[in-house]
């Protein structure tokens, strides 16, 4: 029994091992798919600003205007961001505020329906964009990012973190 359970983690690990390759290619493709389209959203959003204005008013949202031309801009360089993989994980809690005010105040009735109707939930437009960001936002950018590049250029300790060694 102990020799079926040591073969059993054993091929767990190995199978671990082989799935955590897949990691960074698929934190990559989140991004750049994800990044790409709210960028596009808030480029169109740019393009629309009289259209977004009246929208948030009519849902009642406080400075319409402002907010409007503060979300469009926030998506088309926060997708910009995140589909480089540069403040990645600031640009996708910018996401997961973003998709849950969106739930919020257009989306109120499928955020209300998470656990009576999940699919309903599921199938509000802020889900997928929320899921992706909260991805990135804990998992990371992967190996395949601005942000991994900088970190090699500028060690923490060099950047003028408190040296760990100590």
């Amino acid at each position: 029994m102990k020799n079926l359970i040591l073969r059993v983690k054993i091929l767990h690990d190995k199978f671990f091992s082989l799935v955590s390759y897949a990691q960074t290619p698929f934190l990559l493709v989140v991004r750049l798919y994800w990044g790409w389209q709210i960028s596009q959203n808030g480029w169109g959003k740019l393009h629309n600003l009289p259209h977004v204005t009246e929208f948030f008013a009519s849902l009642g949202l406080p400075a319409p205007g402002p907010t409007a031309t503060f979300v469009a801009t926030f998506e088309f360089i926060g997708g910009i961001l995140l589909a480089i993989g540069l403040l990645s994980r600031v640009a996708a809690l910018g996401f997961v505020i973003d998709m849950t005010m969106a739930y919020i105040t257009a989306d109120r009735e499928a955020l209300l329906s998470v656990f009576s109707d999940p699919d309903k939930f599921m199938a509000a437009a802020p889900f997928t964009l929320l899921f992706a960001s909260l991805l990135v936002l804990i998992f990371g950018p992967g190996k395949i990012a601005v942000d991994m590049l900088l970190a090699r250029w500028f060690p923490a300790s060099e950047a003028g973190a408190p040296d760990s060694s100590n």
